[in-house]
């Protein structure tokens, strides 16, 4: 099986570019996607710090215009991010009445859509592009942004999604090359957008659940053209679209409230479908050594793991128990916004909106720890990622706890003047904090990439 960005195939393409500094010519040097280099929010050769705090261990910290909740993704020396700015004064905006509606924030200003890249080793922004500059056409949450999808690269292209701002092919060095329209959207509540962008080779996916006409769509990433559109019967989704290949089929995978579906890449055919997640599917699927792994937690909990050799809709199996293909299944303290990671054969994720961890047996989903309450931190939408051995965790307190994956002992926690609801990156010894008002980029004292 072989995750979106195959690790390998990540170190040939960038030794394949000359002119690039020689950061990228280590896997060190990428964080291509919001879920890494191996789709799973491991680093496998990542060293991160363990300890930081404002007056310790911070390479550069950058003040960052607008407010975006994209994960920063990395490149070789160069960091991409998205955020939306406000400009002017306030404006009038129509309101929907949608009676579900609560903590919304309106769309009363009208938003520059920027990308901006950094310079990993000064901290300092390279270039800056505004994409689309227009007053949305609906809310987000309150706890959200208008830039909450994470961009893409493989070192040459960098996929830029704004939703219903529009889908965007850039160079390295700022060019767009080319932008889709997909149209608006109509989210659930006015609860904003979220779903991010997948790349493999040269197919762009993009999921598109909304309470109008939803469907799943994939664009060729040199120019923009579709290539292939599926209708799906869903509501509302935020969850990205994972690509994987096993037994040298490419599948696309989205978790969704009506089934959790796999789709041929090269002409959007159902092979499998699944369902058992309720309404609000935010978490994104990962997968590994022939299994993917799905979750939620809204109207009930739900998580399972289904084998990537599955046929046809298997959901009569979650109620059989036959575990054939639906390996196993979990029923208590499984994610709602972040997605799990998975790294070694350790499966980790959070509960719910809480600071409450579960690590299983990726293969069995049995625990020998349980649920626990990590010490330090509450209100968790970043995804958990890790690194040397350790799993890192972010609240939207500024808090972020590091734990030894191998008991899940909390060895610090650390505390920065910011809230941190995207997700972490790392990059060779350093990690990246993207919080509302600031990216920071922690790594010890004396070391260096």
């Amino acid at each position: 099986m072989k995750p979106l960005l195959n690790y390998v195939a990540i170190l040939v393409a960038a030794s394949a570019f000359s002119a690039a500094p020689a950061l990228s010519t280590s896997g060190n040097g990428h964080w291509p996607q919001w879920r890494g280099p191996l789709g799973t929010g491991e680093s496998p050769d990542g060293r991160p710090p363990i300890v930081w705090s404002e007056e310790e261990n911070v390479a550069w910290k950058l003040p960052l215009p607008g407010l975006g909740q994209s994960t920063p993704v990395i490149w070789g020396d160069t960091i991409y991010l998205t955020t939306a700015v406000p400009v002017g004064t306030a404006l009038a905006y129509e309101d929907d009445h949608d009676p579900g509606a609560h903590d919304n924030m309106p769309p009363d200003h009208r938003q520059d859509f920027v990308v901006l890249a950094v310079n990993r080793g000064t901290g300092k922004i390279s270039w800056q592009r505004t994409l689309r500059s227009e007053q949305p056409h609906e809310g987000t949450h309150t706890t959200a942004s208008w830039a909450s999808q994470s961009p893409v690269t493989d070192g040459e292209r960098l996929i830029v999604s704004f939703g219903s701002r529009g889908i965007f092919g850039l160079d390295t060095k700022g060019k767009v090359l080319w932008e889709k329209d997909l149209g608006d959207m109509r989210v659930r509540h006015g609860h904003g957008e979220g779903s991010s962008p997948a790349l493999y080779g040269n197919h762009v996916v993009v999921n598109w659940d909304h309470e109008g006409d939803s469907f799943v769509v994939a664009l060729d990433q040199r120019n923009g053209k579709e290539l292939w559109r599926a209708a799906r019967d869903e509501m509302t989704s935020w969850s990205s679209p994972l690509i994987v290949e096993h037994e040298g089929k490419v599948q696309v995978i989205l978790a969704a409230t009506g089934r959790v579906r796999s789709y041929d890449l090269e002409n959007g055919k159902v092979l499998w479908e699944c369902g058992g997640l309720s309404r609000n599917v935010v978490a994104t699927p990962l997968a590994s050594d022939g299994l993917v792994y799905v979750a939620n937690s809204y109207d009930w909990q739900a998580m399972m793991a289904i084998r990537l050799d599955a046929r046809g809709d298997i959901t009569a199996q979650l109620k059989s128990g036959n575990g054939n293909v639906v390996v196993w299944q979990k029923g208590r303290d499984t994610p709602y916004v972040p997605s799990p990671v998975l790294a070694g054969n350790e499966l980790c994720f959070m509960k719910h909106l809480q600071g409450i961890m579960t690590c299983v047996d990726a293969k069995t989903g049995e625990s020998e720890l349980g649920a626990r309450r990590l010490p330090g931190i509450r209100n968790v939408f970043a995804s958990p990622v890790a690194a040397a051995g350790r799993l890192y965790v972010s609240s939207r307190e500024g808090a972020t706890v590091v734990l030894r994956q191998s008991d899940d002992q909390a060895l610090a926690i650390n505390t920065l003047d910011d809230s941190f609801s995207a997700s972490p990156a790392i990059a060779g010894d350093t990690l990246y904090l993207r919080g509302n008002r600031s990216l920071y980029a922690l790594r010890e004292a004396g070391d260096h990439d």
